[in-house]
C-alpha cells in the first residue's frame, strides 16, 4: 500500500479530494465537491458515505460498530460482492460474497468534472493470494462518480486464457428514517427466491409493493432496472437505477437476525434497507478470455415528490 503522502501527491485534488488515515489505519478517500461529500475506503473499494449538499441526511447507512480491519468486511456503505454473491458456490468454506470487499484496492485515478462532481477510479488485480481462493486472472475496475447522484461502475476484465463465471452485487445500504414507514416500489408481480430464515430458497411472487415486517432476504429475478425506495419518515425518495443487471437483491435482517450481528447496534436494522444491483441467483455472468462485463448502479435522492418513475 502506498503511503498517504504518495497517494495525495499523485491523486489529491486540493480541498475537493484527499486521502487520510481512517479507522483502523485504513486509507480513506475524503471528497468535498461542489455537489456532495463522500468517503471511500481503499479497503474493498467501498463507498462508505454519500451526501448531496441538498440532502439533510446521508444516503448510505454505516454502522457505528463496523469493523475496520484487513480481511474483514465493513458493515454499511456499498460493499462489493465479487466474484461470487452469497455462499462460496463450490462449498469449500470460502468467505461469503467473495474477496473483493475484504481486499485492499489500488487508487489509480481522480478527476474534477465540469459539472462540479468528482470521479474516482480504483483497481484490483489478481495476485497469488486471490488465485489461492479463485484460480483466475482478472482485472477489476470500479469507477465512482460523486455528484448530485452516486454512480458506481464495476467492470470485470478476464485477462486470463480460460473462461470463468461470476455472480456479483453492489450491496447498497440505504438510510431510512424508520423501516416500518418504508416501501420499495417497482417489484410488484416479480418472482423472487426467498432466503429468509426458514424459507429455504422457495420461489415466490411479489404481491403489491415491498414492505418490511421482519426479516427480508430476497433475490428478485428479471427485476426492472428502476426501483424507488419511499421513506415516509424522512419524507424523501431514493431512486436506484441498474445497468448490466437483471437481478435485484433486497435485504434487511429484522430483529432476530440483527441481534446476532455483532457489528450492528440494537435497533440499527430499522435504519437501513439494502437494495442491491446484482447478477445473482440464476443470473450468472460468463466471460471468455478478453471479455469485459460492467455492472452499474446509480443512486439519486429527492426530498419532494418527483414525477412518478417509469419502470421499464
Amino acid at each position: 500500500m502506498e503511503n498517504l503522502e504518495t497517494l495525495n501527491a499523485a491523486h489529491g485534488l486540493g480541498d475537493a479530494l484527499r486521502v487520510v488515515a481512517g479507522a483502523g489505519g485504513l486509507p480513506i478517500i475524503e471528497i468535498h465537491s461542489a455537489q456532495a461529500t463522500a468517503r471511500i475506503a481503499l479497503h474493498g473499494a467501498q463507498v462508505l458515505r454519500f451526501k448531496p449538499h441538498r440532502q439533510a441526511a446521508d444516503l448510505l447507512f454505516l454502522s457505528d460498530r463496523a469493523v475496520y480491519q484487513t480481511g474483514k468486511a465493513i458493515r454499511g456503505g456499498v460493499p462489493i460482492c465479487w466474484p461470487w454473491f452469497g455462499p462460496d458456490p463450490k462449498g469449500l468454506g470460502l468467505p461469503n460474497h467473495g474477496f473483493a470487499r475484504t481486499t485492499a484496492w489500488q487508487l489509480t485515478g481522480t478527476e474534477r468534472l465540469d459539472d462540479g462532481g468528482v470521479l474516482v477510479e480504483l483497481v484490483l488485480r489478481d495476485t497469488p493470494d486471490t488465485r489461492a481462493l479463485w484460480p483466475h486472472a482478472f482485472w477489476l475496475k470500479l469507477r465512482v462518480r460523486i455528484g448530485q447522484q452516486l454512480r458506481l461502475e464495476l467492470s470485470t476484465h478476464n485477462t486470463g486464457d480460460s473462461t470463468f463465471a461470476i455472480t456479483q452485487a453492489l450491496h447498497s445500504y440505504l438510510v431510512v428514517g424508520d423501516i416500518a414507514h418504508t416501501q420499495l416500489l417497482g417489484l410488484a408481480g416479480t418472482r423472487f427466491l426467498d432466503n429468509a430464515t426458514g424459507a429455504q430458497g422457495v420461489e415466490r411472487q411479489q404481491v403489491g409493493e415491498v414492505e418490511f415486517e421482519g426479516e427480508v432476504d430476497r433475490i428478485y429475478q428479471l427485476a426492472p432496472p428502476k426501483l424507488t425506495l419511499v421513506d415516509n419518515h424522512l419524507q424523501r425518495q431514493i431512486h436506484i437505477r441498474a445497468e448490466g443487471s437483471r437481478t435485484a437483491v433486497v435485504w434487511n435482517p429484522g430483529d432476530t437476525v440483527a441481534a446476532r450481528l455483532s457489528d450492528l447496534a440494537p435497533g440499527d436494522h430499522r435504519r437501513f434497507v439494502c437494495v442491491e444491483t446484482a447478477n445473482a441467483g440464476d443470473e450468472v455472468v460468463t466471460l471468455a478470455p478478453g471479455d469485459v462485463a460492467t455492472l452499474t448502479c446509480v443512486i439519486t435522492s429527492f426530498d419532494a415528490d418527483p414525477p412518478a418513475p417509469t419502470y421499464l
